[in-house]
């Protein structure tokens, strides 16, 4: 329920800008992620052991970091880390070449949104192709789970990246 304190927009944007992910093999995991072609910010390690590692997807704000001494969490323990794409087919196409065994596209039984695990898949691209209801999947060597997810035309209120106020649009 939400309070007059609460239904005020908040003072500051809050943009997810790092999401940790937990890894065994930190230099596996570092030839995995930019086998797929992301884009490496970061390699720094301290005397001590610590190292962490940061990649950002292609044309993605947020970033993914691991390492030693980063996360306490279980290796392959995150599941359901979404990567939104304009064309699922070409998506998963592109990740495939790059080494990732992704699932061939799937839509939800219940046309909404996919269920954890494999459960209410139907194979193929949602057949209306509509946006936000075709998804594929993919894990990295230890087993974190991504979620590609094909987003045509964004929802009323969401804003994509590229025409976020402050960043030049790459869309021609």
């Amino acid at each position: 329920m939400s309070t007059p304190e609460t239904a005020r927009p908040p003072a500051s944007h809050l943009k997810l800008e790092v999401i940790v992910i937990p890894v065994s093999d930190v230099d596996r995991a570092k030839r995995f992620y930019e086998g797929l072609g992301w884009r490496l910010d970061a390699d720094f390690a301290t005397g001590d052991g610590f190292r962490v590692i940061q990649f950002t997807p292609p044309g993605s704000p947020c970033s993914v970091i691991f390492g030693r001494g980063v996360t306490s969490a279980v290796p392959g323990s995150v599941q359901g880390l979404h990567l939104v794409v304009t064309d699922i087919e070409a998506a998963c196409a592109d990740l495939a070449r790059r080494g990732a065994e992704v699932s061939a596209p799937f839509h939800d039984a219940g046309g909404v949104f996919h269920r954890a695990g494999k459960d209410g898949r139907v194979d193929g691209p949602d057949p209306e192709r509509r946006s936000y209801a075709s998804f594929a999947s993919f894990s990295d060597p230890d087993g974190n789970g991504w979620v590609l997810q094909e987003v045509t035309e964004r929802l009323p209120g969401r804003v994509d990246t590229d025409d976020a106020p402050g960043t030049a649009s790459t869309r021609g």
